[in-house]
């Protein structure tokens, strides 16, 4: 998969440290995948949600929060927000 906006995943873990490894972990899996679809996904993620047309993967053990928007036809995943649990919480990001 290609993934879309590193830069956020970049700017999350220069804030949040603890985030880097995690994060680093899921780039590593998406970017060596070639999922076809959500069901595919969920084999890998099986905490992995659908909000809507986002998915919202749980990152570093329920700490973090990386919401894409990912086309399985083109193969391509859009980093949309990366968030703190809490962040997550407040709903700002559905707006």
């Amino acid at each position: 998969m290609r993934i879309i906006t590193l830069k956020r995943i970049n700017e999350f873990s220069t804030e949040y440290p603890q985030s880097r490894e995690p994060l680093s972990v899921w780039y590593s899996i998406v970017s060596k995948s070639d999922y076809k679809s959500f069901v595919e996904l969920r084999k890998t993620f099986p905490s992995a949600d659908l909000v809507g047309s986002l998915t919202v993967f749980n990152i570093g053990g329920n700490k973090f929060r990386l919401i894409a928007a990912i086309h399985y036809n083109t193969k391509t995943v859009y980093i949309r927000y990366v968030l703190t649990h809490e962040e997550y919480s407040r709903n700002k990001w559905r707006e």
